[in-house]
């Protein structure tokens, strides 16, 4: 029998033929790829140029259709209704061998165990693995940009005002001593009156006589015995206030999720597969200390994007004011304008820092009216989104391509988020260089991935953040951006 690799080859190369359409062009050498890696078991990183064409998920597929191996397919909620709607019934159409069946929920059934593809939410890839459930199969992760993330949130562990009050059902006899720990904690939540995003940093020393007393309290109702578990400088813990109600819920992450989860990639086959920039090197990201975290690509492939025949057009004035600059505001509401003016197609403007961004879009609403929206899927043909970067690279696919981007703050990660500054403490205790090793490579990649749609729309970016050309990591930025031409004129005045 033909090797998997040929098979998978042919079937896509004939699909593709019968569909017709310019396909993306590493559908084949990617179908090999993945062929390859089931077929042997090993682990393979394959690297996507920031703002691939999903049409490339077929080449995936294709593999995994007609292999013979155990698998779980790993998705986010976004990938798996693509999976659903679009690409699954485009394989059932083909027919023959290449409809591909997967299981969904009840992985716990023994009859579950017969189910050749699993399909898995990264909540369900936790608690399966924590549960010893997921047996010899071989992962498969598409958009491995975002696992950490992924994962930082299945593993999250989350203390809500219920959890207390059932805590106290649970030991009537610590009800006293536990409204006690729960005023302290309230008082330290509470103290500022208007924290960054709604969310206060907790220290060791905040929770420890928490700690303390739950040691002494067994059996702990759930999710409190995986919070006494949990802890230590390999997490990160804070509250996130709801001022009006004056109420708080306690969180608690892991810097590194992989070494929480020890041994999951360890011995296992394993596809992974992500948009990262070549500003991803190994020294950062979900691909560093690979030794580490159990993976040690035997493959690791990167396919580029065929080179541009046009530069993006880049806005980016030598002298801008810095984000810290009391003036900034202002800045932005100036340049914001004159960028919206005469536009017939759609302005994104992407910063995360919340009362920047309010603010900027009352004032441009209150000039260019109901074209100027918040973080709103339905925009008017000429219209002005004002949004934070998560929420445009959550809600792109939802929008026409914009014909500009205006980045009125980089995106990097600020200190004031309580997970960012832990991870920055953690990468200061190893002695490395928190910014250029983390923030910086994480900014760079959201850069990349927020500004693609332009690529395709033919449009222009804007960079009004001062710290560009004011900071000597601004070049690293603009080496992300090539190919790219200054814009030095903006019509109309």
């Amino acid at each position: 029998m033909a090797m998997l690799e040929a098979q998978a080859h042919h079937q896509l190369k004939a699909l593709l033929q019968r569909e017709g359409g310019e396909p993306w062009p590493h559908h084949l050498t990617l179908s090999r790829l993945v062929a390859r890696s089931l077929r042997r078991g090993d682990q393979t990183l394959v690297r996507l140029a920031p703002g691939s064409d999903p049409s490339w998920l077929i080449g995936l597929l294709v593999p995994l259709a007609l292999s013979e191996a155990r698998l779980a397919l790993v998705v986010s909620d976004a990938l798996r209704q693509r999976l659903l709607r679009v690409e699954l019934p485009r394989l059932a159409a083909a027919g023959g061998s290449l409809s591909l069946s997967c299981l969904e929920a009840d992985f716990e059934r023994q009859e579950a165990q017969h189910a050749r593809l699993w399909l898995l939410s990264h909540a369900d890839l936790v608690g399966l693995w924590q549960h010893g459930r997921l047996g010899d199969r071989q992962l498969v992760i598409p958009e491995i940009e975002q696992l950490d993330e992924s994962l930082r949130q299945a593993l999250e562990i989350r203390l809500a005002p219920e959890h207390w009050e059932q805590l106290g059902r649970a030991h009537p006899a610590a009800r006293a001593s536990l409204l006690e720990l729960h005023a302290r904690l309230s008082r330290r939540v509470l103290a500022q009156p208007q924290p960054p995003h709604r969310l206060v940093a907790l220290a060791e020393h905040d929770e420890a006589p928490l700690r303390q007393l739950l040691a002494l309290l067994q059996p702990l109702p759930a999710p409190w015995r995986r919070w006494l578990e949990s802890g230590g400088a390999t997490w990160a813990s804070w509250a996130r206030v709801e001022p009006q109600v004056l109420h708080w819920t306690l969180h608690r992450q892991p810097l590194e999720p992989l070494q929480v989860l020890s041994g999951l990639l360890e011995g296992r086959g394993a596809v992974l597969i992500g948009q990262l920039g070549e500003n991803r090197t190994d020294s950062s990201g979900p691909t560093s200390s690979g030794s580490e975290r159990g993976l040690t690509p035997t493959v690791s492939v990167t396919l580029g994007d065929p080179p541009l025949a046009d530069p993006l057009p880049l806005f980016a004035p030598l002298r801008q004011p810095l984000p810290n600059s009391p003036v900034f505001a202002e800045h932005l509401l100036e340049q914001s304008r004159r960028l919206v003016l005469g536009q017939t197609g759609l302005t994104v403007v992407l910063l995360d820092d919340e009362g920047l961004r309010l603010g900027l879009t009352s004032a441009l609403a209150a000039e260019f009216g109901r074209r100027v929206v918040h973080e709103s899927t339905a925009p008017e043909s000429n219209g002005v989104v004002c949004a934070r970067w998560s929420w445009w690279l959550g809600h792109h696919h939802r929008l026409p391509l914009p014909c500009q981007v205006v980045v009125g703050l980089l995106p990097i990660a600020s200190l004031e988020d309580p997970l960012t500054a832990a991870r920055v403490q953690a990468l200061r205790r190893l002695g490395r260089d928190w910014f250029r090793e983390g923030l910086l490579p994480d900014g760079l990649n959201r850069l990349q991935l927020g500004v693609a749609g332009l690529r395709r729309s033919g449009g222009r970016l804007a960079i009004l953040d001062g710290r560009l050309r004011g900071r000597s990591w601004g070049r690293q930025v603009l080496r992300a951006l090539e190919p790219w031409i200054t814009l030095s004129r903006l019509l109309p005045h």
